[in-house]
């Protein structure tokens, strides 16, 4: 089979491999769509930075797989040959307390290990899984779809049910990328009366706008957001990554409200007392999402007829994997995607 490595700066390596055969508990899956993280861009294809949860051990990338079940190993029984499944990206050790919650992305054991980190992705035709971390694709979502929520729409809809959203609260979103995005398009599904994104890409404002994620898209001054939200959102998630987007998210937090940190990166200073203190903010630290949560977006998402590949802006065949990377490390536009001919069935 084909399958694509990141060496570091900057490249992608095709590369022809054995197919692998599935063990005990084990699911080959027929790779349809893999799309591309941001997180992938900064921590391995640039340049190998990750330590920990990010140390990417030379295999196959792409944590983001969708695709259909070809091949079952011994003793899987939930999962069957020509299933639609979507691959929860954390393999847990399925036994430390984060594990039977469900978030296998916070596993304490040292068997942790990410798709597209410490063991194969999803950038090859044929992806070996654990049964348990797949999740059953509703037939009226495509292979893209289920992609996307595999980690930026999962994890932005964990942080709206951090912060508990609903129709009571306007929302600002800093941060216009893929998670940003995913952020208001769900906002306002779970009925946000006004969605306001930030981020300094004019090219990222124009499309939020036109993706209808948000109602209002601007650079993020104060004057701007005072204009927009008065005392501040009664909701604010942060999709940036970067101190400067932390901090007007907090900022435009109004009194009591909630926010939520989910952009990777950057070093926040920030005056405790005022911002947070005084102003009874409470605050979450939201990483990716769980197994339940996300099958339950699976569900949601089917009800609200919400299609999460509505982000992607540019697709790439395999052989072209390099390509995807360079177009999705450009950061002007939606989710990349890497798709095989029948994504869509």
């Amino acid at each position: 089979m084909r399958a694509a490595y990141l060496p570091g700066g900057s490249r992608v390596d095709l590369r022809e491999v054995p197919d692998p055969e599935p063990g005990p508990g084990q699911v080959l899956v027929a790779m349809r769509a893999s799309t591309v993280c941001g997180s992938d861009l900064r921590a391995i294809y640039r340049e190998h930075l990750g330590e920990g949860a990010e140390a990417y051990q030379g295999v196959v990338g792409g944590h983001e797989p969708a695709g259909r079940v070809v091949a079952v190993g011994a003793g899987v029984e939930r999962v069957a040959v020509g299933d639609r499944v979507v691959v929860y990206h954390i393999s847990g050790c399925g036994q430390c307390e984060e594990c039977r919650r469900g978030y296998q992305i916070s596993c304490t054991s040292d068997r942790r290990a990410a798709y597209g980190w410490q063991r194969d992705g999803g950038h090859a035709d044929l992806l070996l899984a654990e049964e348990r971390d797949l999740l059953a694709l509703p037939d009226e979502l495509s292979f893209l779809d289920g992609a996307v929520v595999a980690c930026g729409f999962g994890t932005a809809y964990e942080a709206l049910c951090r912060t508990d959203v609903s129709g009571r609260d306007r929302v600002l979103v800093t941060g216009l990328g893929p998670v940003g995005l995913a952020v208001g398009m769900l906002a306002r599904a779970m009925g946000a009366p006004l969605v306001v994104g930030t981020d300094p890409s004019p090219q990222r404002r124009e499309l939020a706008l036109r993706l209808g994620a948000v109602h209002e898209a601007v650079a993020g001054s104060d004057e701007e957001l005072a204009g927009l939200l008065g005392d501040g959102a009664e909701v604010a998630v942060d999709c940036s990554g970067s101190g400067a987007g932390q901090l007007t998210a907090l900022r435009h937090t109004r009194r009591w409200g909630r926010a939520a940190l989910v952009g990777e990166g950057g070093t926040l200073t920030v005056d405790v007392s005022e911002v947070l203190i005084h102003r009874q903010l409470t605050v979450h630290g939201s990483w990716v999402t769980s197994t339940v949560r996300m099958a339950e977006l699976l569900e949601r998402l089917v009800r609200w007829d919400l299609h999460p590949e509505r982000l992607v802006t540019a697709t790439f065949p395999l052989e072209e994997a390099a390509e995807a990377y360079r177009t999705a490390d450009a950061a002007t536009g939606g989710k990349v995607g890497v798709v095989w001919p029948d994504a869509v069935g």
